[in-house]
């Protein structure tokens, strides 16, 4: 790891504590370096507040704002260069005057485009883009997914036995640990809407709630073929992010058309049934990111 990639990481681990406030913007984290040194550093807290830029230069002491023109600030996201609810970070860099700017990836959102980058150069500052670009996206990859699709960031969820059943005999069964149930709670938390068929919904009742986690609870979604999905509508809303949990057909609904982004199958290794729902078939040209096992069952993730 060289030391670009070192403060890079430290970058995204700020961000990642903007993920529940920050919404709809994008988590960002800002660190600004004197000769290897951390002089100051921010994230984005809420939206609507300061930037991790502006958080960043606020936490340096008076004794070392004298470092500045000597020092490099390091932002996972491309500094914005329009007004919005706050004045451009791309300004308030050059005002700084530092040496040196190194920036995760540019931010696809319209008004920003490598806009922030080119001012910043324009001003005759030092800019190096792409030092963990692709974990700097995916740190994002909602909020991209949204301004680029214009739709929200499609996550299919199931639970499925060892021989690939998601119930036993069309009648719920338990696929998951008391852990793993908590893990899914807590992903409802993290993620904006939550949608079941009617078939599910009559059958089941489920809560689609955060009872397990500590968290907003995502907006409830239920479809069938009288009141379909509105894509649209949850763009509108400025719904960035939405869990599909099923049913079957509701799931392969998705698949067919290709709507998803993200999968994650839990599977109970050592459940097995003589007949049921047969779970949906993972997409070929889906790619495992993550793959971790807790006790009985594992939890594997795919993105495309």
């Amino acid at each position: 790891m060289n030391i670009d990639e070192k403060f890079m990481r430290r970058c995204i681990q700020l961000a990642k504590n903007g993920q529940q406030n920050a919404k709809p913007n994008p988590m960002v984290g800002a660190v600004i370096v004197h000769n290897g040194r951390i002089i100051g550093e921010g994230y984005h807290v809420r939206c609507g507040q300061a930037h991790a830029e502006v958080n960043a230069f606020a936490s340096v002491k008076a004794e070392d704002e004298a470092l500045l023109p000597e020092s490099t600030i390091y932002v996972s996201l491309e500094p914005c260069s329009h007004y919005g609810k706050t004045p451009p970070c791309a300004d308030l860099i050059i005002k700084k005057g530092v040496r040196r700017v190194v920036v995760g990836c540019i931010d696809e959102f319209a008004e920003v485009q490598g806009r922030g980058i080119k001012k910043i150069r324009e001003a005759g500052i030092e800019v190096e883009v792409g030092v963990l670009e692709e974990e700097c996206k995916a740190l994002n990859r909602r909020f991209f997914t949204f301004h680029r699709e214009k739709r929200p960031y499609i996550i299919l969820k199931w639970a499925q036995t060892a021989n690939g059943f998601i119930d036993d005999h069309h009648k719920p069964v338990k696929i998951s640990t008391d852990f793993t149930k908590m893990l899914s709670h807590k992903l409802r938390a993290e993620e904006d809407a939550i949608l079941v068929g009617r078939i599910t919904d009559e059958r089941e009742h489920p809560q689609l709630n955060v009872r397990e986690w500590c968290g907003p609870d995502p907006k409830r979604l239920v479809i069938d073929r009288t009141h379909p999905l509105n894509i649209d509508s949850l763009y509108a809303q400025n719904i960035q992010s939405l869990i599909v949990e099923g049913g079957a057909e509701t799931l392969r609904t998705f698949l067919i058309q290709g709507l998803w982004d993200e999968i994650r199958v839990e599977t109970n290794t050592t459940l097995t049934v003589t007949d049921g729902t047969r779970a949906p078939i993972v997409p070929a040209n889906a790619v495992v990111v993550s793959s971790k096992t807790f006790g009985s069952n594992s939890i594997v993730i795919f993105r495309r």
